[in-house]
């Protein structure tokens, strides 16, 4: 699949326990690793892979644990916060990089603020999207308006009743809840549904998916960090938000100076969630600015 001047190519990367499908684009020991969200896959980054490869970095963007043709572990606590994070470690090693820039977006992005602040590996640029930095989304948890919104994660604590949910009908809830929450859906056709449809319609897939929330609420992953405390990220980040994210108020990334020593915030308004698929020309733009060293655009208002 080519969404730019560069092919994306698929490999399987063995990266300690587990084989990754990973789609890759680009040369070099510059490596450009994209960790999706839920309920999605490696293809959410189609439209950035060629943009990094054009800019001189291997770009990968693995199927995460569990997800599309990645190796699915059955149990809850495989997918403790611990092992999603030294996943991270592991295809970096994989990779044999001198040079590590980090791109994440909503779970993808929950493990890379704490991998940065953990410094499991060397980071030399980080980039988040639509996940706050784990204070702010703390802070925020208290008042109703965040809890209102993040009504699901409760609900995805259930035993069996939400796995079954997400995939029933060949998984067509996971493809409506992407739609129902753009802001665009001209940028959401069956044909990229599709793709999320049926990678979540796989034997145990939703399961999987579902253990991420299960496991850093029941498993007791979030209290494991709390107690670690969170010091102050050094890593240079860029964090981009969509602001009219239906699940994560804008106010959670208020603050987010106080933790990130040299931080980068652009909002898109107009924009949902999905920032890097539904606004690609802005988040492409943004991003090279940035890695370039030069002034980061500000998204136009709808």
């Amino acid at each position: 699949m080519n969404a730019g001047s560069e092919e994306i190519r698929h490999e399987r990367i063995k990266a300690g326990d587990l084989n990754f499908h990973v789609a890759s684009c680009g040369e070099g020991d510059r490596l450009a690793l994209c960790l999706h969200g839920f309920p999605e896959s490696w293809f959410s980054w189609r439209f950035q892979l060629p943009l990094l490869a054009r800019l001189g970095w291997r770009a990968w963007a693995p199927d995460l644990r569990g997800y599309g043709e990645t190796d699915r572990p059955p149990r809850m606590q495989d997918y403790s916060i611990e092992l999603l994070m030294q996943d991270v470690a592991n295809l970096i090693d994989a990779s044999g990089a001198r040079e590590t820039l980090l791109l994440a977006h909503d779970w993808g992005a929950a493990i890379a603020w704490l991998f940065a602040m953990r410094k499991l590996r060397p980071l030399s640029r980080l980039v988040i999207l639509n996940v706050p930095h784990p204070v702010p989304m703390a802070r925020e948890l208290r008042t109703l308006k965040q809890m209102r919104r993040s009504w699901y994660i409760a609900f995805f604590q259930i035993p069996w009743l939400p796995d079954r949910l997400l995939a029933a009908q060949g998984a067509r809830a996971v493809g409506q809840a992407i739609l129902r929450s753009s802001c665009d859906p001209s940028r959401f056709p069956d044909e990229v549904l599709d793709v999320y449809r049926r990678c979540a319609a796989q034997p145990g897939a939703t399961t999987a998916m579902l253990n991420y929330y299960r496991a850093i609420v029941r498993g007791g992953g979030g209290r494991r960090q709390s107690k670690l405390g969170f010091p102050v990220i050094e890593t240079p980040t860029l964090m981009l938000w969509g602001e009219e994210d239906v699940a994560l108020a804008k106010e959670t990334t208020f603050g987010t100076e106080k933790y990130v020593r040299d931080l980068t915030l652009r909002y898109l308004p107009g924009v949902s969630h999905w920032v890097q698929q539904e606004a690609p020309e802005s988040v492409n733009a943004m991003l090279e600015a940035w890695l370039e060293g030069r002034a980061v655009p500000e998204h136009p208002a709808r």
